[in-house]
């Protein structure tokens, strides 16, 4: 297809966008203020909701009943609603600029990652589930590599957003408890590829070496390492005794809860600046 079809997308994202910007110049009176209900706010989008439920439900059914993975019959759905979420940025984007819509696409985001989470939780802790097969609702996502880039990425981001204007203690305890969780991953991401080079070392290239614990949690560095060793540190409950899947429940717990607060006090204290 040489590029037409990522040329097409592009090109339609394009004259939305032009669309929108013409219609908000054109447009008398003052700018509803950004808060935070608006990046969860769809309503202008019903029309696309519901086209995207239906469109994604159809392709979802159809991956069920050809027996694909339950995973993708999730993704079938969730990609339906894409395009009125896609639109809901460009609209924002016009109204309030790049700052308001990448922090839009950063709460969304990491919102649907806490909920990720928050499914594995009940799979392993109210459904029984096993450990291997409690992995959310996009469980090809539940990969080292996958939470390694997001981590980084989403460092990257907040860093760029308060250097924009996300300034207040809940942002600065953001900024510090995603460098952590980032350290976290890095460390995972280590131990990860060093597992996999040893089970290759053995003739077992093929074995997965996915969920191996990180600084916390059970069997993790705080527990084990020589430098807390015969120290309560290494006894600590939670910190050294919880399941992994446990610990990266509350990493993203903290992350979402932080973030929320960080973007509700930033938007307030601008819309009240904005009115005097």
């Amino acid at each position: 297809m040489n590029g037409s079809f990522v040329e097409i997308i592009i090109e339609y994202f394009n004259h939305l966008f032009r669309i929108r910007q013409t219609q908000f110049a054109s447009t008398q009176g003052v700018v509803t203020p950004m808060r935070l209900r608006t990046i969860f706010d769809l309503r202008q989008e019903w029309i696309l909701v519901i086209l995207g439920v239906i469109v994604g439900g159809l392709f979802g059914f159809l991956a069920f009943i050809n027996k694909y993975p339950a995973w993708i019959q999730a993704a079938c759905v969730i990609a339906g609603l894409l395009p009125a979420y896609s639109k809901h940025v460009v609209d924002i984007y016009v109204k309030h600029g790049w700052w308001s819509a990448t922090l839009t696409m950063l709460v969304a985001a990491q919102s649907f990652h806490g909920v990720e989470h928050l499914v594995q939780w009940v799979q392993y802790h109210i459904l029984r589930w096993p450990f291997f097969k409690a992995s959310g609702i996009i469980s090809a996502a539940n990969a080292e590599w996958v939470h390694f880039g997001w981590n980084w990425i989403v460092l990257i981001i907040m860093i760029v957003l308060v250097v924009g204007g996300l300034r207040n203690p809940f942002a600065y305890l953001m900024i510090a408890w995603t460098v952590a969780h980032t350290a976290e991953h890095t460390y995972l991401m280590w131990r990860y590829l060093q597992a996999l080079q040893e089970l290759a070392a053995l003739g077992m290239p093929e074995v997965s070496a996915q969920g191996l614990p990180g600084f916390f949690g059970r069997d993790g560095w705080i527990a084990t390492s020589e430098a807390t060793r015969n120290s309560f540190v290494c006894r600590l409950p939670g910190f050294t005794t919880a399941v992994r899947l446990d610990v990266h429940f509350w990493w993203n717990v903290g992350e979402t809860v932080l973030l929320i607060l960080a973007t509700e006090t930033t938007l307030r204290q601008r819309n009240r600046t904005s009115t005097n």
